[in-house]
Order: structure tokens, then sequence, then C-alpha cells
């Protein structure tokens, strides 16, 4: 594969990607979808942010619903599958922004990372982690990099021995080393969180 020859120039990287399985990344459908997912899961351990999602899915007969089937759930349904306030308002927030925008899963897929997470991030309640994480396992984005995500922080200081307390610090050491991994930044990613075991549920 090719991202693992170009990941494996950096020996340190090549010693954690021969100790997990081949990842490939995919594109997914129903954008939106994956977006109320990320929201739901955030500060939640996998499971109980599965448990959740799958209530979600319960309260439209499993069936993926659609964006106007969200906006016009009554919040306090939403809210009884164990969303808080905060939550259950960036949900609908977030279908209300794909309805208004006449957002389609091909539209996103034209526009650069860039230009996504300037306009997701529009939407209250989307920030852009959350956006990099749909890059990465939604739209399957090859070459986004994690600078804020905690687990990827924790995986390169561990790995290359850096100090973390000063996070300014640890940030421009990320970037440098993280521009020799591009253009498949999101594979170094994914198999950085996947020697902490601390992948986030998207």
């Amino acid at each position: 594969m090719e991202h693992i020859a170009h990941l494996s120039k950096d020996k340190k990287l090549k010693k954690i990607i021969a100790l997990q399985d081949p990842y490939l990344l995919v594109s997914r459908k129903n954008v939106y979808l994956h977006l109320c997912s990320s929201i739901m899961s955030q500060q939640l351990n996998t499971k109980v942010a599965a448990v959740i999602y799958n209530r979600f899915l319960n309260l439209y007969k499993n069936k993926n619903p659609s964006l106007q089937q969200v906006v016009d759930t009554p919040f306090e349904t939403l809210r009884g599958i164990g969303l808080s306030n905060t939550k259950t308002r960036y949900v609908q927030n977030v279908c209300s922004f794909f309805i208004e925008e006449n957002i389609t899963d091909a539209k996103l897929h034209k526009m650069s990372n860039e230009e996504l997470i300037k306009y997701l991030s529009q939407i209250k309640g989307v920030g852009q982690w959350t956006v990099e994480m749909i890059l990465m396992f939604t739209l399957g984005r090859e070459d986004v990099f994690a600078l804020d995500d905690l687990g990827i922080q924790q995986s390169i200081a561990k790995l290359y021995q850096l100090d973390g307390t000063d996070k300014k610090v640890l940030k421009e050491k990320m970037l440098l080393l993280s521009a020799r991994w591009s253009p498949y930044r999101t594979y170094a990613c994914r198999y950085l969180w996947g020697w902490k075991d601390n992948e986030p549920k998207v």
C-alpha cells in the first residue's frame, strides 16, 4: 500500500504501523447523519455513544431519517434518548443548515478540506475538530491532520518523547513532524489513534 510505504520512511511511525492491521479509508453517504452522530458522541465513551445513536435510529424505525424528519422531531423526544439540551439543539442545527443551504453529499465532495472546515464550522455546535473527523472518516480525505485532538497529541508526545506540558510548543513540533507524512496524514492519525486505542467515534 502506497500510504504505508510513504509513512514507513518515518522509523518511529513504521514501528506502530507494523503493530496494526492495514487501514483503508472509505467514503460514506449521508454526511449530515455522521455529523449528528459526531455531536452525539462528544465527551462520551464509544459504547455509550453507540447506545445513544441506536436509540436515535430507533425513533425512525431503524431507518436513516431524512433531514426534515430530524428537524420535525420534538425537542423532548430527542432529549429522551439521552441527549443534553445543548446536543439536541446542535443536532437540529445541523439538519436545519443542510436544508437551508440545500447541501448534498456531492456538493461537499467538490469542496476542498479548507473550504469544508470554514463552511461547516458556521453551524453552531460544529467546530474544526468535528469537521476534521468528517473529512477523515466520512468523506475519506487522505491528508487531514487533527492537530487539536488530545489522543493525537498524547500519541505523538509519547512516540517522539516530546514534552506535552507546553501545548503551543508541542503543536509546533507536531506540525513539523506531520509535514513529512503528507499526503497521507489521515492515515498517520489513524495509526496513532490505533496505537493508543483511542480512535474517536464518528
